[in-house]
């Protein structure tokens, strides 16, 4: 299954923003709005597949937690079974 790419809507590109200060600031490089957007989405299709990785790892930990605290409840409703002799 391919991974869908990460779109940030344009009214909340403020990163866009925030790379521009952080470049200007670390490179005294003047950056446009465009270049910044630009290198936000590149950046994003970067990590994008870490991070939804990370993100299926941590889901599967929680349900497979869960799926053990059912399992264990479950155990407390059988019924004893009767003895052989």
């Amino acid at each position: 299954m391919a991974v869908m790419p990460i779109k940030i809507p344009r009214e909340d590109k403020a990163l866009a923003e925030q790379i521009q200060d952080y470049l200007e600031g670390q490179f005294s490089e003047p950056v446009g709005n465009l270049a910044a957007e630009g290198i936000l989405d590149f950046v994003l299709g970067l990590v994008a597949p870490y991070v939804y990785n990370q993100a299926v790892a941590d889901a599967r930990k929680v349900v497979m937690q869960q799926i053990d605290r059912m399992d264990e409840e479950l155990s407390y409703l059988e019924k004893p079974l009767p003895r052989r002799r």
